[in-house]
């Protein structure tokens, strides 16, 4: 049987917690399978970056270097991963639905002539047939659907991220390493990086928050989003806000959640006027447990909150903050 391929994106030298989430669903594939799982990451990190990875649950880790690749160019990845797959001819090539992710995953699957799963939540293998069944959200987070590959090997899909928990790291476990020698044509390369500019940030990133503390429309203004900051603050989390509220001006779109905003997956998902409309729960649909405070009681978001309070967020939330202070005190 052929391998299971991950990509491990990189980020500021040091591994992506993607990696061992695609790692842990390759796993699971390849355990059903009788197959390898081989993670391909560039050599711009630390070399216990691929043990790492081989302790995460790989079997061979395939290091390419390339100078555009540590600069994140999109050309570069796919030209490369393209060259190994004609290698290695894996029947599974797993991405994650980061920006790299989902563009890279897309574009191998048509240099390769095959098909993609997209923004996928679970994988695993029909007894009958062998091949995976991908499971997605659809119709804005209201429905799941699954699907299967009907044309032949690879089968390409794209992972939403925090889908999957990483393994616990194993030090037993063994495993190759092999610094792959790939040429290249450059005039490939069409993607030119011109400059880099960083956004300053402080705190937590939204994605990777285990709290987040989501406002929306109901809490009438941009003043109450100190408040949400403050309970955030307690857990180490973050503040998240709906579509509304950024589009009037209130939060900026960075901090936006939902269908056309980013995805979420935190252990607790805290929202505070916040009606639940589809399009705002297809991006928190991962998230382990909801808490919802609204005053309409029929609100859409109290049919997926594990708890809800129905009462004026101005009384709500302050208490709620104080007993959570003295909970985390105690």
């Amino acid at each position: 049987m052929s391998d299971i391929l991950v990509l491990a994106e990189t980020e500021n030298n040091y591994l992506h917690s993607t990696a061992g989430e695609l790692i842990a669903a390759g796993r699971k594939l390849a355990d059903e399978l009788g197959n390898q799982v081989c993670a391909v990451i560039t050599d711009d990190v630390d070399e216990s970056s691929f043990k790492n990875l081989i302790h995460l649950g790989a079997d061979k880790v395939y290091v390419i270097s390339h100078a555009e690749l540590s600069k994140g160019n999109i050309d570069a990845f796919v030209s490369y991963l393209e060259q190994i797959c004609i290698q290695i001819n894996p029947n599974v090539i797993l991405t994650s639905r980061t920006y790299m992710g989902r563009n890279i995953g897309a574009r191998i699957a048509y240099r390769l002539e095959s098909g993609v799963a997209q923004d996928c939540i679970d994988v695993e293998i029909d007894k009958n047939s062998s091949r995976v069944i991908a499971t997605r959200p659809v119709y804005g987070g209201n429905a799941v659907a699954r699907f299967t590959f009907n044309q032949d090997d690879p089968q390409v899909i794209i992972l939403r991220v925090k889908s999957f928990d990483s393994n616990e790291i194993d030090t037993t476990r063994n495993g190759s390493i092999e610094k792959l020698n790939i040429s290249i044509d450059n005039d490939a390369i069409k993607l030119k990086l011109i400059e880099t500019v960083k956004e300053e940030s402080e705190g937590i990133r939204l994605e990777d928050a285990p709290v987040i503390v989501a406002g929306g429309r109901g809490l009438g203004g941009p003043e109450p989003f100190k408040q949400l900051e403050e309970l955030a603050n307690i857990f180490d989390g973050a503040v998240g806000a709906s579509r509304a509220v950024c589009d009037a001006g209130w939060m900026d779109h960075a901090f936006q959640i939902g269908l056309t905003g980013k995805q979420v997956a935190p252990d607790v998902y805290i929202t505070v006027g916040i009606s639940g409309a589809s399009q705002h729960m297809a991006g928190c649909l991962g998230s382990r447990n909801i808490i919802a405070i609204n005053n309409d009681a029929d609100a859409n978001i109290f049919k997926d909150a594990s708890y809800g309070v129905v009462g004026d967020w101005e009384k709500v939330l302050p208490s709620f903050t104080e007993a959570v202070r003295d909970l985390l005190k105690s």
